[in-house]
């Protein structure tokens, strides 16, 4: 529905890292729902996901018809889901947003490398700017506050450090963590832009700790990104890789926060993005990373198991 610049989008929620359960890690993709989709679960993909509820949300939308009269428009939204006002206007930066703008005011020499600092533990990643380099200046850009991006709560083209307060709103024990939603449901992103992906041939899942950016299908990349805690073949060519991460402990663990057996993975407490960190340094993350710190690959906990996380971890 359009009137005058104005787009209502309702639209069905793709499996935001797959809807299999836990015990079929291999069988699970990485998504993120589409950019303004609020529905809470995709019954084409989750088998036990609840029958549509009769609408009990009203959105009331003022616009002009042909005539120039006013009218007001009534949007009934169906229980578990919300209609988003669409951007007002064009993206700010064209679609063209640049490293050079991602990375202004950084050191010049050096590994670019972020540090994602979540309320159970610190994650340092070595982001891959030559191999990806519109993904990196997508992820350092809102990570910076440089990229600006549709806030649907202040209905404006904003730039703020995009990643502080969200979440890792979605584990899969034995496959990956993911994050980068400012609603913590796995429903949101950046709307009012995308991003192209950059995948390549030899850009293979095939270790832990490895940065991709989630999608919805192709060219549909914006602000989610995910972290393997293991090799993931099942993956390979539908995803950008951008970045590798450390410690992988730290990642698993997160993985492992527990989700009741939710169909999407959600987890029952999301763990907190406190911030992302950008620096340029000789050495990268193993620089950065202090010392001290466990880097070895945990592969003591059997795959497609939670554990219960102590109180006052998180």
């Amino acid at each position: 529905m359009r009137a005058h610049g104005l787009v209502l989008v309702v639209a069905a929620l793709c499996a935001a890292c797959g809807s299999r359960e836990a015990t079929e890690p291999a069988q699970t993709e990485i998504a993120t729902a589409p950019s303004g989709a609020t529905k809470s679960a995709d019954p084409a993909r989750t088998a036990n996901a609840p029958q549509a509820q009769p609408a009990t949300e009203v959105s009331v939308i003022k616009t002009k018809l042909k005539g120039g009269e006013e009218a007001a428009i009534g949007i009934k939204a169906p229980a578990g889901w919300t209609v988003m006002r669409a951007p007002d206007g064009p993206d700010p930066h064209a679609g063209n947003f640049t490293l050079a703008e991602a990375t202004k005011g950084l050191d010049k020499q050096g590994t670019l490398s972020a540090h994602i600092d979540t309320s159970m533990g610190s994650i340092y990643c070595d982001l891959f700017e030559k191999e990806a380099p519109i993904t990196v200046a997508n992820f350092v850009g809102l990570a910076r506050g440089k990229r600006k991006f549709w806030d649907i709560e202040q209905v404006a083209w904003v730039a703020r450090p995009y990643y502080a307060g969200t979440t890792i709103h979605r584990v899969i024990p034995g496959f990956m963590v993911q994050g980068g939603d400012h609603t913590g449901t796995g429903k949101g992103g950046t709307l009012g832009y995308t991003i192209a992906d950059e995948i390549e041939p030899n850009q293979v899942a095939d270790r832990p700790g490895l940065l991709f950016m989630a999608n919805r299908g192709p060219r549909t990349g914006d602000s989610q990104f995910c972290i393997t805690t293991r090799p993931a073949p099942h993956i390979n060519g539908k995803f950008t890789k951008f970045g590798e991460c450390s410690p992988v402990a730290v990642v698993d663990r997160i993985s492992r926060v527990p989700s009741a057996g939710k169909p999407t993975f959600q987890a029952n407490e999301p763990v907190a993005i406190r911030g992302v960190e950008v620096r340029r340094l000789p050495g990268g993350r193993m620089k950065w990373i202090p010392k001290g710190t466990d880097l070895s690959v945990p592969g003591t906990i059997p795959e497609g198991r939670a554990i219960q996380v102590p109180a006052g971890t998180r």
